[in-house]
């Protein structure tokens, strides 16, 4: 999976990790205290080490923030779980051995990207797992914390899910405030396509009724969306949508409502959720001063 994370992380996605990584650091300032009482030739050994059941995510950013404090090089670095592995309660995780005060700094901002993404990661899967069987497969969404929309989105990959779209130029939404300000769904599909007549992204309906639903399936966009429907609605609705055209149920799903609605048969349903709420993962350094260096 760090083959992944490489992958993913790369153009704007980099930067905002790298901008992300680097206000952190930058929130800490300068830790005073670790720089009066360790030499500048102090070394610490770290063993990063899971408390509980978790997947990890986010284990490679460990070595962007070294990179980024200008320690990278003289740490010593073995990381013994990856990303999208699921981990015992006990595992070591990583073992860094770095200059004490570099690393001390490094802590929590390592431990916070690891225990956030690896929260987000565990809930993802309990969310997929409710869906196993089913042909519907879980979708995040944009309510992410801001800054952190890429490593968020990222997270629940590992987790098993999908992501819906990263930023607002990845697919084109019609939802409620463009269809009635355009009119209604056929005069704002016209308005999409007039705008981006060649090359333009996906294009997704937000439907909330059924007459809605038929009239976005006269404009045969690429997906349409049922937004906070009744169960009944949304079996309607999905009826009325030809093959060919992808299907969505958002809006109030929660995790004991998935089994229900996977039995409906529609393509996603995305949930929010799994970012906003995610809980952390609980992960510990637990460090030990090492010899001095020469």
């Amino acid at each position: 999976m760090t083959t992944t994370f490489h992958a993913y992380f790369t153009g704007p996605a980099r930067e905002y990790l790298l901008r992300a990584v680097d206000l952190a650091l930058e929130e800490d300032g300068p830790d005073l205290t670790a720089q009066a009482v360790f030499a500048p030739t102090d070394l610490l050994a770290a063993r990063i080490v899971a408390k509980e059941d978790t997947l990890v995510a986010g284990m490679p950013i460990a070595d962007i923030v070294l990179d980024r404090m200008g320690i990278l090089d003289s740490a010593r670095r073995d990381y013994r779980a990856q990303d999208g592995q699921r981990i015992p309660a006990g595992t070591v995780a990583a073992v860094i051995t770095a200059p004490a005060a570099g690393l001390l700094k490094a802590e929590r901002v390592i431990l916070n990207f690891l225990c956030h993404l690896s929260g987000i990661a565990n809930l993802t899967a309990r969310y997929v797992a409710a869906l196993a069987g089913s042909r519907t497969r879980l979708l995040d969404t944009r309510k992410t914390l801001p800054g952190l929309r890429y490593p968020e989105k990222y997270a629940v990959l590992m987790g098993g899910g999908l992501n819906h779209r990263r930023d607002l130029a990845e697919m084109l939404m019609l939802k409620d405030n463009h269809i009635d300000r355009a009119g209604g769904i056929p005069q704002a599909v016209a308005a999409v396509r007039r705008a981006f007549p060649q090359g333009r992204p996906p294009l997704e309906v937000e439907c909330r009724s059924l007459e809605e639903v038929l009239q976005a399936v006269a404009e045969r966009p690429e997906r349409i969306m049922l937004d906070n429907m009744t169960p009944e609605q949304m079996r309607e609705a999905l009826a009325l949508i030809p093959q060919g055209i992808e299907t969505e149920i958002s809006g109030g799903v929660d995790l004991d409502r998935l089994p229900e609605l996977a039995a409906l048969g529609a393509d996603f349903v995305s949930v929010g959720r799994i970012t906003h709420s995610a809980p952390y993962a609980d992960f510990s350094m637990q460090l030990a001063a090492l010899e001095q260096t020469p």
